[in-house]
């Protein structure tokens, strides 16, 4: 009577969260916990993105909207790609969701059926690979350590393609990596998606504005593709928006059609407010996301020196988003105590235990050599983090 399907059965807690979730209750207990396990913007969003939502409650914008979003925010849409990305599109290719983690959510089930395929460069963000097994897929794992920056090569990626191919998920720049594909290597692996007409490419550009090398790059941009690609993109990570939660996709409009029908019977619209909020943000320009990333670089430059000098800690130069994931194998079979750090796991719950510091273990990215944190917070709380984690280290045998 009490048994839930099987779909939840087999569906994993997402560890960020769970992660996130143990610090609070360490804090609600009055210790001092430095969480480096989400990744949020430790940013307050911009003013007129704010008074937009004000005068939006004001003039009672409170009534449902179109499933796809209003025709103002997908215009706007449409407008910022252009504008920023040099990608035309028309608004019934663009579809917004609530946040952008539904936006993938309704691409994979609008595309995957039982047993098809779907390619994952692991490292991968955490819910990548269980939105496929929701669908039903099968997910075909391309690992690619730290001493190739996280990135796959052309090889790798037409070995791991079949006919029962359907799609490649991946995000650039990355969560957890902060590895950036530059337009070069983009390039090199269209070369292999050329030979295999039947795979769509689903690219994740939720940190597109947090980029510390140029100019960002798209699939998209490479015009024999473009209409083979879905971008998904949002609001939260560029605009410091992660709560009001407002995704979108742009995409072929065979597919944006099947997931506004998807959207329709499960979610409809996003707030109207968010979308009235939404197309203030993108209408109002960047210059609130530069002011973000220069913040970002100075915090990326600062944590990357100081987990460089941990022992046992080999760390890549993230090219954007906010976090590091370094490889921490040669910390695995030391001890505190009667502590064996064994792997991953053991080592961030040590760091919980002993240092304080919320981290987040590789294994739900699938590089279960490394962890994760975010230096999405202040310089004196990332400091003290890494002195924490290096005496932390510096004690076990």
């Amino acid at each position: 009577m009490n048994t839930v399907s099987y779909r939840i059965q087999k569906l994993a807690q997402s560890e960020t969260l769970a992660m996130a979730q143990r610090s609070r209750e360490l804090q609600a207990k009055g210790i001092d916990v430095i969480n480096l396990s989400i990744g949020e913007p430790d940013f307050n969003t911009p003013d007129h993105i704010k008074q937009a939502a004000k005068q939006a409650i004001d003039d009672n914008f409170s009534h449902y909207t179109p499933v796809p979003g209003l025709p103002a925010l997908r215009q706007a849409i449409v407008d910022k790609l252009k504008r920023e990305n040099g990608l035309t599109y028309t608004i019934d290719q663009v579809v917004a969701s609530t946040g952008g983690k539904q936006a993938i959510a309704n691409v994979l089930y609008a595309l995957i059926n039982p047993g098809d395929e779907v390619v994952l460069p692991a490292p991968y963000w955490v819910s990548y690979i269980e939105m496929v097994r929701l669908a039903e897929g099968v997910c075909i794992e391309v690992k690619a350590g730290i001493e190739q920056d996280y990135k796959i090569t052309p090889a790798q990626l037409e070995q791991a393609i079949t006919p029962r191919t359907r799609a490649f998920l991946f995000s650039s720049p990355s969560n957890p990596t902060g590895s950036v594909y530059s337009r070069q290597e983009l390039e090199a692996l269209a070369v292999v998606f050329r030979k295999h007409p039947h795979v769509i490419i689903i690219s994740d550009e939720i940190y597109e504005h947090i980029n510390y090398d140029g100019a960002h790059c798209s699939f998209a941009n490479i015009d024999d593709l473009k209409e083979r690609v879905v971008i998904v993109n949002g609001l939260s990570k560029g605009y410091a928006m992660t709560g009001w939660r407002l995704g979108y996709i742009a995409a072929p409009q065979w597919l944006a059609a099947a997931c506004i029908k998807l959207q329709g019977q499960y979610t409809s619209a996003t707030c109207s407010v968010t979308q009235m909020a939404g197309v203030a943000a993108l209408n109002g320009g960047i210059e609130p996301s530069r002011q973000m990333v220069q913040a970002f670089l100075r915090r990326r430059n600062l944590v990357v020196d100081l987990a460089s000098q941990i022992p046992g800690m080999k760390v890549n130069h993230p090219q954007g988003a906010f976090y590091l994931f370094p490889d921490v194998s040669g910390l695995f079979g030391k001890k505190f105590g009667d502590r064996v750090i064994a792997n991953a796991q053991d080592l961030t719950m040590y760091f919980l235990d002993e240092a304080h510091v919320a981290t987040v273990a590789g294994n739900a990215f699938g590089s279960p050599e490394c962890i994760r944190f975010s230096y999405a917070t202040d310089d004196v709380k990332l400091t003290e983090a890494m002195r924490r984690l290096k005496v932390a280290v510096e004690q076990l045998t």
